[in-house]
């Protein structure tokens, strides 16, 4: 199985993606904290990153937070993108209200 390495220009650290396996899932196994973490299934919108270099396949993303134009651009979910070839990524940093919105709790009566 093929190993890629990932290096996060944001925070200066390397990580190894394995075959098949998403950037956030490498990053959550060596708990690395760059992105914000929702829904892990590309609809938040939340472990946005942007990819420098590298070669990568994506799964399905919301299309309002990754428009075709922006995943053109390397703007992309790290949740939902697989790495063919080595890959520089930058951590996207999110308006505060949508930081806001991911840390707030819910009491149940």
């Amino acid at each position: 199985m093929a190993e890629f390495q990932v290096f996060n220009r944001t925070t200066g650290d390397h990580i190894i993606c394995q075959e098949g396996q998403s950037v956030l899932k490498a990053m959550e196994q060596l708990g690395m904290k760059c992105v914000p973490v929702g829904c892990r299934g590309g609809g938040c919108g939340f472990c946005k990153i942007r990819v420098l270099e590298g070669d990568f396949e994506c799964g399905k993303m919301s299309k309002v937070h990754a428009p075709p134009e922006a995943v053109e651009k390397g703007e992309v979910l790290a949740c939902r993108i697989y790495p063919l070839t080595d890959l520089t990524i930058e951590c996207v940093l999110l308006p505060e209200a949508a930081l806001a919105k991911q840390t707030t709790t819910k009491t149940l009566r």
